[in-house]
This record gives C-alpha cells, structure tokens and sequence, in this order.
C-alpha cells in the first residue's frame, strides 16, 4: 500500500513538473538540423502542442559564437540542395508580413532568433502562436526548419535579411 501511495505522488509530481516546462500531452513533432555545405551548425529541435501555442526547445551548436542567428520554419521540407535553398521561402500560409515573433501578423514561420553562446551553442525554450503540429492550414510537419548565418531584423521582406541557410532539417511527427 505504501508503495503504491509513493508511486503515485512520484507520478503526480513528474506530471506536474512536465507541465511547468510546457511540454503538453498534446502532438509533438521533432527536427534534426544538420550543417549545409560547409558550415558546423547543427542540432535537434522538440515541438508539443500546449495550451499557449507550441512550446518549442532547440538546442544547436556549431553555430558563430556570441551571435544571434535567423531562425525560420519554411514551406518545403527538403534539405537535398546542399544550401538549404530548397525548402523554399519562409512559412506563411496566411500570406502575412515577415514581422517579429511576438507580433500576431507575421509568418507562420518567423521564429525568435537563436543567440549563440562563447562556445557557438544556442539552447531556445519558448511557446510560440501560430504553428500546430498535426492538422490544420499552420500545421509544420514535412516543412523545412533552417538555421540563418546571421541575424533577423525582423523587418526586410520577405526574409530579414538573416543571410545564409547555415542548417537545415525537416520536421517530422514523433
């Protein structure tokens, strides 16, 4: 009986902490960045579904080190060009204005950017609105994730300005 009650408050508290990280019961999807043609940019990337949009966490090194990066999900998933170009341009099912992240008319796309650390390492946790995994006209499984040599400005059309696609991955269901 004893036992039986400890398990149970284990299993409470690490289902309450779950959700104090954001990661929610609902789809998720994953991405594996990998370097394009003569870049080191590379990383792995967790979507779940949440009650405030997709909590999205991004880990990626190899990247410039103590620079912020662009960071994008596009509309093709297909890294087979070598340079990233052939995911195509950014996300934008809506046909809204590349905008900053936090605003509500922008790319389905347009993500915060990644800042690298001294070592060239990134690590992003964040809720974003506006892509779902799994159904709808936002949904992102099969687009394109790219990492972006430099960084976005959030304001030239229809890209930022971000520069080169440095990492490329496709974003699958898990």
């Amino acid at each position: 009986m004893r036992t039986t009650l400890i398990m149970a408050a284990a299993a409470a508290f690490l289902s309450g902490c779950a959700g104090m990280h954001g990661h929610g019961s609902g789809p998720s999807a994953r991405a594996v960045l990998e370097p394009t043609r003569g870049n080191t940019a590379a990383g792995t990337v967790m979507f779940h579904t949440t009650a405030n949009g997709v909590f999205m966490h991004a880990r990626v090194s190899g990247l410039k080190p103590g620079q912020e990066h662009g960071f994008h999900i596009h509309e093709k998933g297909d890294c087979s060009s070598g340079d990233g170009m052939s995911t195509g341009g950014h996300f934008n099912p809506g046909g809204k204005p590349h905008a900053h992240p936090s605003s509500p008319d922008r790319h389905t796309g347009d993500l915060p950017s990644l800042l690298a650390d001294a070592q060239g390492k990134a690590d992003l946790r964040i809720a974003v609105q506006g892509p779902t995994i799994g159904s709808g006209a936002t949904d992102i499984i099969g687009k394109g994730l790219i990492v972006h040599a430099m960084p976005d400005d959030y304001k030239t059309q229809p890209t930022g300005n971000a520069g080169a696609r440095i990492a490329c991955a496709v974003i699958s269901a898990r």
